[in-house]
């Protein structure tokens, strides 16, 4: 066990990391706000639907959400540098992670991820070596690093692409309806709009990305495979980058070569100043049995979160219960309306209630299919009532629709879901059935 965990190795690949790393979360904090991000989401929007049990960060809106994400950019540029990097790590991390749970309309298994590594990366010693820590405090100096650093960064990526991979068998995808629904919306692409259109275009998508998903971390540890691995890796995450436009994953993903290659080469081709480590050092620290249970215990979290779902009564496309957290990643399409009604108790009076006046356009898209948001909504409305010194009940009518299917009744209207308590870790008996014959409803429309 010592030698296979604490054993010394090359660190090039953790530092080449960490330099794009910074890079990546530094436009990924800046570029949200260039790109309207913070404003359509923090900003312009009175409430947020954040996550469940972590209400005081909505006090975290508003203008003051600019300097916010300024000032982790600053941060992600310090971690490139390797500029107090334990430290500007941290506070990253923690800046971020506020960000992704007060709001829940942009979630993003991507950012999800960020998260993740942010934590990761602040446990790492990335600063050994091309950082202006190092060359301010020269006694950090050090070409290697003990060999669970990157076990657990290859660990890490294996489980979010084997997940994403496993999410992908169920029929719509399987059958390729569920990339032509993603591609139908891409049709007005310079070039490949009409490219994306066509049937066999839709096949490749659909088993690319299972196969790609399932395999690509086994051809990137085997040495024959490894430059083919690569290749393709860097082909499918530009693809991505183009027709889906999601942020800085593409590159990030790229970026996990790194973890693979030789030192030797990474070394030549980046950083040939780079002393290459090639001893055989074991050096097994006062605290290994804390580092092997803080880190046992995060893999059990990470392998048992994505199978959640499965304790779950119905199914997860439908009920979304067990669905974040889990590299569920654009396996579905779901719209929905959304009617609510509040009943005053005192008087038994029932009007309809003008939710949007509430949520900006992200947030009002976002609450028409999930049965989270619709709770806290329900919650929100009974808070200002209450306020005004009236006392409601809070009634939902809504339809979904899931892929290609039609509208189906989503929520029981007969439900108070002001009075309902939120269990996560239990079934929600107010959300209906799923349709398992949606299609053939469709079909029969």
């Amino acid at each position: 066990m010592n030698k296979f965990l604490f054993k010394q190795v090359d660190n090039i690949g953790l530092i080449l990391f960490r330099v794009v790393f910074g890079l990546l979360i530094a436009t990924e904090a800046i570029g949200a706000i260039f790109t309207g991000w913070v404003r359509r989401t923090l900003v312009d929007t009175p409430f947020t639907f954040n996550f469940i049990g972590f209400d005081f960060l909505q006090y975290l809106q508003g203008d003051a959400m600019y300097y916010y994400f300024v000032i982790m950019g600053i941060f992600g540029i310090f971690v490139m540098l390797g500029y107090k990097y334990r430290f500007s790590m941290i506070v990253y991390a923690i800046m971020w992670t506020a960000v992704y749970l007060m709001q829940k309309s942009s979630y993003n298994n991507h950012y999800y991820l960020m998260m993740l590594l942010c934590w990761i990366m602040a446990l790492l010693p990335a600063n050994r070596w091309f950082s202006l820590d190092a060359k301010i405090n020269p006694e950090i100096k050090s070409p290697a690093m003990p060999r669970w650093v990157l076990l657990i960064l290859i660990l890490q990526v294996w489980i979010v692409y084997t997940f994403a991979s496993v999410a992908k068998f169920y029929p719509d995808w399987l059958d390729a309806s569920m990339p032509a629904l993603l591609m139908s919306s891409k049709n007005d692409y310079w070039l490949i709009g009409p490219l994306l259109q066509i049937n066999w275009v839709h096949w490749t998508i659909a088993y690319t990305g299972i196969f790609f998903d399932l395999l690509i971390v086994p051809l990137m540890l085997w040495k024959r495979t490894r430059l083919l691995g690569f290749v393709i890796s860097v082909f499918f995450h530009l693809f991505n980058s183009i027709v889906f436009q999601i942020g800085i994953f593409p590159y990030m993903s790229i970026a996990f070569a790194l973890f693979f290659f030789s030192p030797e080469i990474l070394q030549k081709r980046f950083l040939p100043k780079k002393i290459v480590y090639s001893g055989n050092d074991i050096i097994v620290p006062k605290h290994k049995y804390l580092i092997i249970g803080v880190f046992s215990i995060y893999f059990l979290f990470q392998l048992g979160l994505p199978l959640r779902h499965w304790f779950f009564k119905d199914d997860v496309l439908w009920t979304e219960e067990g669905h974040r957290l889990s590299w569920r990643m654009m396996l579905r399409s779901k719209s929905g309306s959304l009617t609510v009604w509040v009943k005053d108790k005192a008087t038994g009076e029932k009007e309809r209630y003008n939710y949007g006046k509430l949520l900006g356009s992200k947030q009002q898209a976002a609450v028409t299919t999930k049965p989270d948001l619709m709770w806290q909504l329900a919650q929100k409305i009974k808070t200002l009532e209450s306020e005004k010194g009236r006392d409601v009940a809070v009634y939902m009518d809504s339809y979904v629709r899931v892929n290609n299917g039609v509208h189906i009744p989503f929520i029981d209207p007969n439900v108070d879901l002001a009075a309902e308590n939120w269990h996560p870790f239990k079934h929600s008996e107010w959300i209906l059935p799923s349709p398992k014959d949606y299609k053939e409803k469709s079909a029969e429309k």
